[in-house]
Parts: C-alpha cells; sequence; structure tokens
C-alpha cells in the first residue's frame, strides 16, 4: 500500500524541489547564454565568480596561444610556484582569494598581481603575441602633418615625448651625447617625420609576430597586465572603456561575453593598487566551463 506524505511534508518537499530547479537552471541559463554569445564555441569558456557576481569570459588561443594556455593553467592549478623565502612548492588555483587591486573607474579593473598573493608568483614570464601590422600600427604616423602627436600614444607632455620617443630614438640610432646630437639633427627630424606608432612601440623594445591575428584593447576586452615588453605573468585586466593607446603593449587573451555589467559595478568604486581596501572586490574562483 503506498504511504502518502503528510500536507505539510508535500509542501515542503514541492518547495525543495522548486528551489533546487530554480537554482539549476538559472546557473544553466547564464552558461548557456554566454556559450550563445561566444565568438567560437571551441574556445576555451571560463566563469570568473566574484563577490560582486558572476562574468563569463571566452579565451582566443588563436589569438594568444601561449598566454591563454597559461593564464587556463593558473586557473586551474597546474603551474607550479615556488615560495622565495621558505622554498616550498605549491600548485594553487592561482586567483581563487584574490582581489582586483587596482580600479581606475571607467577605464580598467586589475587582479592577479603576485605582490598580493602569499606564494608569490610563477618564475615563467611570457613574450607578448602581438601583431601590430594586423592593428596597423605599421600605418599609423607616429606625429601627424600637423605636429601633434597620434592619440594612440597618449602623450600628454614633453617629457612623455622625451621618455616613449625621443630617449629610445636615440638609442637606436647611437646617439649617447649632445655633441652627437647637435651632429645628427637633421637625421633625427627624418627619423621623427618617418616614424609609425609600431616604430615607435619597437624602439621601446616589443616585439611582433606576424603569425596571429590580433585585436585592439576595447570595452570588455581581457588582456595582460605587464611591466614592459614580454612581462606576461599572472596579472590581467579587463578593460571597460575604448583603449587604443593599450593596442600593441598589451597582449589580448579574450573578452567578457556576459557579465560586463559586473564588470562595470566592479569598476564603480576606485581601488589603489598601494594597499590592501575593504571595498575592493573578491575573486571566489576562475574556472572552465567547457
Amino acid at each position: 500500500m503506498t504511504r502518502l506524505l503528510p500536507a505539510s511534508s508535500f509542501k515542503l518537499v514541492l518547495s525543495l524541489a522548486l528551489l533546487l530547479m530554480t537554482t539549476d537552471n538559472s546557473v544553466f541559463a547564464d552558461a548557456a547564454s554566454a556559450q550563445l554569445a561566444m565568438e567560437d564555441p571551441q574556445n576555451p569558456l571560463l566563469l570568473l565568480n566574484t563577490s560582486q557576481g558572476e562574468i563569463y569570459l571566452e579565451l582566443f588561443p588563436a589569438e594568444a596561444p601561449k598566454n591563454t594556455a597559461n593564464f587556463i593553467a593558473l586557473a586551474e592549478g597546474e603551474i607550479e610556484i615556488v615560495d622565495a623565502e621558505s622554498g616550498a612548492r605549491y600548485t594553487p588555483r592561482y586567483f581563487n582569494g584574490m582581489r582586483f587591486h587596482r580600479v581606475d573607474p571607467g577605464f580598467v579593473i586589475q587582479a592577479g598581481s603576485p605582490a598580493y598573493h602569499p606564494q608569490g608568483a610563477p618564475a615563467e614570464l611570457l613574450a607578448d603575441e602581438i601583431n601590430a601590422d594586423y592593428l596597423g600600427l605599421d600605418r599609423l604616423p607616429a606625429i601627424n602633418p600637423d605636429g601633434s602627436f597620434n592619440e594612440m600614444l597618449n602623450i600628454g607632455a614633453k617629457s612623455d615625448f622625451d621618455t616613449e620617443i625621443l630617449k629610445p630614438l636615440y638609442t637606436k640610432m647611437g646617439i649617447d651625447n649632445p655633441s652627437t646630437l647637435l651632429a645628427r639633427q637633421e637625421e633625427v627630424l627624418v627619423q621623427l617625420q618617418q616614424l609609425s606608432v609600431k616604430a615607435v612601440y619597437e624602439n621601446q623594445g616589443y616585439r611582433y609576430n606576424s603569425k596571429f591575428s590580433s585585436r585592439k584593447v576595447s570595452r570588455g576586452v581581457l588582456a595582460m597586465a605587464n611591466s614592459g615588453p614580454n612581462t606576461n605573468g599572472p596579472e590581467f585586466f579587463i578593460s571597460l572603456e575604448e583603449a587604443p593607446w593599450l593596442s600593441g603593449k598589451h597582449t589580448v587573451i579574450g573578452k567578457v561575453v556576459e557579465g560586463l555589467n559586473v564588470a562595470d559595478t566592479i569598476g564603480s568604486v576606485a581601488i589603489e593598487p598601494s594597499g590592501f581596501s575593504r571595498l575592493s572586490t573578491l575573486i571566489y574562483s576562475i574556472r572552465r566551463v567547457n
């Protein structure tokens, strides 16, 4: 004989079942809609789970194979970290428990710095994977016909011009003293008139690879943060706006396909990287979902 549940028990079971169905469908719907928004469903899809909500990231292994693979390996705990002080070896899911340590409202949110990780940094730094010609940097003059600087260079002061353009150019030309500069000033002028944005970056030490296609740093793009050419580690940023002056200097590895509103929320409160802030957003985990 079949036993019937009391009405109160039946209502409880039904409520739990509905709750589980709602939860499962909600999670599934997020992942499903993220996959529908992907450029290529064969690309890796990662879930960046934060204290502000979820962000789904499509990665581009065809455009930046080594940096993309490194990012996934760090997220999944496949890269060994050696503690600088104790010598102990760890393979942590690197990003879990970290925070967005730098937030420039409306510009970028940044995380993954070894300076804020208890085990420190992976040993290997990766080279840039950027195709400057694909981005058109070889066709952009560094100095416009009216004498102004190309906006991509983001030069706002004479000191920027000296640091970003003149000093690297002098080094390339072998000019290391005032008398040599005076003797070759006409040659310097010709070089300046012929400089492309790509050449400016190459003079700074950036090296490009024509094997890959590349994309500009635009709203929603996931890219590697660095301290100069070929210094890509675990640190990354998500751009909240069009940022052409970062294109050609930062390897793009993916983009946000769902949850850009969450990134905007994270990016609404300024966070300085100089110290811990309780307002900074916590990363619960980054994991692959396809």
